[in-house]
This record gives C-alpha cells, structure tokens and sequence, in this order.
C-alpha cells in the first residue's frame, strides 16, 4: 500500500486507488485510508448488489499468517470460536477478545492447510491487532506469525450474478465452493484464493491475490461483468448493505467495551472448548444473562436514525443505536442498537431521539433483510 501527505492526515491508499479516481468515485477518510464512499451513487450501488452485483476494494483489510505445530493451539487460546472444526479450505468468523470478555475485533480465520492459517482483520485495527496476536503468541513455542496486510488484495464480487460474471474467468469450479469455503485458482493470469464470503446479505465472492495484482483483476471482473450489470460501490452501499443483513460493524456494534454475547454473538462462543482468553468472563455473561442486548429498530414515522442517538421507552433513556440509515431494500428506516435487556423484545414500541424530536420506532428481529 502507497501513502501521501495531505494538510491534516496522512491517509493510506489503497493500490486500486488510480482506478478509484478514474472512475470518478468520491473519497473520504475510512480508518486511517482514503477510500471511495460511492461512484454513481449509493443507492444505485445498494440495489445493483442486491439484484445483479457490485465490486467493492477491501483492500484495506489486514491479512496476518499464523504457522507451526502450535497454530491451532494457539488460535484455540486466541478467539472464542472452535478452530478444530475448520477443514482445510472452511473459514470462519469469530472475534479477538480481551480478558474482559469485550472484542478487541472481530476477524475471518481461514485453515489454508496443515498447521497454515490466515485471520483478515479490519483495516482500523491492523497494527492494534497484530501486536495483541503477537504478544499472545509469546505463550506458544511452535508458532509464527507474520502481517502479510501489505502485500495482499481483497476485492469482493457481491450479489446474485457474482458467480455468473467470475466463472468464465476461472477454472475453478465456483459452484463447489460452499458458503464460508473458498479454493485456490487462477483468476485469468493472476493467482487468487476464491472464498465464498461477503458482508453485503447477497451470496458473493471474495478474492484475495497479491497486492501488485489488484489493478488488473479489478479491471477483468469490472469487463466481464459489465453485461451483468456489474457496477463499482463503495463504502456507502457496504455499510447500507450490511445494516440491513444485520452485520456487526467494529467501531459500532463491537468495540472494547461490549462482548460477544450482548452482540447476539454466543453462536461463535464455545464455551465447551478449552480455556481461551476472555471465556471465564463470558462463562459468566452467559450464566447471569447479558444486562444490554443488541436489537434492530424500524421508525414507525418519518426520519432518519444515525449511530448515537438515544432510545428512549416512555421518558427512561434504555439505550442508544449503533448503526441507522435508511433501508434501500427494504423501504424503510432502520438501525441496530442496545438496549437494557427487560427492553429488548421483538414487538416493544420505543423511541428514537432524534434532533431533539422522539420518533416512534419498533424494535424488531434482525436481519432486516435475507434473500430467498
């Protein structure tokens, strides 16, 4: 990744950047990069994603290599979720957690093979992370660990022409890749690990290749899939697309200062397995029941919700929302938040303050949204 001198910051680039600004997109600050928020808008990118596809640059998020005898021991001490189900080829989504039982983030592992695992991070936390992995890894003797974040891509392909528009390029067979699979392949001439992920709600895939190759495989999907229908989208559909799946963001939904069990997160938390960092604690949450809850909120009235404003049931402040936006899919309005737990039932009628107005809302089940 490249850097530059602007007057306050010094923002990092991704290496599609060039192809960003002939595009045309608008940039904005993201976690310390300089990223596109939108092309042709973000609702024409939300809605293309959700019934063609859209080509997101994730560039920025960080790649960490974990090898040696002692990697899922140690991966198995490091996260909450249970390593030792993965097969080689399977990804799975967890989080790293502090002492606290709170998530310092949440994190892709991917068993690549015997002994050879990848965690993708978000691009906010790349070094805060990797010092917490390496420091954790002191405890193992057969362990390595490397940040690769530099020299590896990650473009995502979103959305229900996503296999129609790679396959051609590709001799892989992308209909044997299951959800939270990928495969290793050639994409054209570039070589790239084809995973079967996405943060969209839509089925999709994700690729990862070196860095040096990101601007020529941007280029392939956005050719071949322009009769699809295939349009470039931005952080601005990202985060549209997601809310309306129902998808933790870190810095919003997760941070140090909430745990996996108030997220609805206790799928990824094995408390069965051996010990890990944080499980005592979570042991805990999960005996006591958590005292907040994350719920989702549709408003019954005009208005839009944003992260920060506050809930309300009657006159009693219960909580605050995370994440809000208006739905595009969904057509209406609508965020994710905690609440005090005796509030967060499917069906409560709450309120949102929103500018000093209390908007009637409903707290309802997430997702708001999920495809046939």
């Amino acid at each position: 990744m490249t850097t530059h001198d602007s007057a306050n910051s010094q923002l990092k680039r991704t290496p599609l950047y060039e192809k960003h600004r002939a595009l045309g997109a608008r940039l904005v600050e993201f976690g310390g990069w300089e990223m596109p928020v939108q092309y042709s808008g973000i609702l024409d990118e939300h809605q293309a994603v959700r019934t063609r596809a859209g080509l997101f640059d994730v560039c920025h998020m960080g790649e960490f290599k974990v090898e040696g005898e002692d990697a899922l021991a140690f991966l198995q001490y490091l996260v909450p979720n249970d390593v030792s189900r993965l097969a080689i080829h399977q990804a799975l989504y967890t989080q790293f957690c502090l002492p606290n039982g709170n998530v310092i983030d949440d994190l892709l592992i991917y068993y690549l093979a015997e002994n050879h695992y990848m965690l993708v991070v978000n691009a906010a936390n790349i070094e805060k992370d990797f010092a917490w992995v390496e420091g954790q890894a002191q405890q193992f003797q057969r362990v390595s660990i490397s940040n690769q974040s530099d020299t590896t891509a990650l473009i995502a392909l979103q959305g229900p022409q996503a296999q129609a528009i790679l396959q051609p390029l590709t001799e892989t067979d992308l209909a044997g890749i299951r959800y939270y699979h990928f495969a290793s392949g050639q994409v054209g001439e570039i070589h790239c690990l084809i995973s079967r992920t996405g943060y969209t709600g839509e089925d999709g895939l994700e690729l990862y290749c070196a860095s040096v190759d990101a601007p020529a495989l941007w280029d392939a999907l956005l050719t071949a899939g322009k009769p699809l229908g295939l349009l470039p989208a931005g952080l601005g559909a990202r985060d549209t697309l997601r809310l309306e799946a129902g998808l933790c963001l870190y810095g919003h939904e997760l941070d140090e200062q909430t745990n996996p069990l108030e997220a609805r997160l206790g799928w990824t938390v094995k408390l069965a397995k051996s010990p890990f960092i944080g499980s005592e604690t979570l042991q805990k949450v999960k005996a006591e029941g958590p005292q907040r809850q994350l719920i989702g909120i549709q408003l019954l009235e005009r208005g839009v919700p944003r992260g920060g404003y506050a809930l309300y049931a009657g006159e009693q402040q219960i909580g605050s929302l995370t994440s809000g936006a208006p739905g595009p899919t969904v057509q209406k309005s609508i965020g994710m938040g905690y609440v005090e737990t005796p509030y967060a039932q499917v069906g409560n009628q709450i309120s949102v303050d929103i500018r000093g107005k209390r908007v009637p809302a409903q707290i309802v089940a997430l997702p708001f949204y999920k495809r046939q």
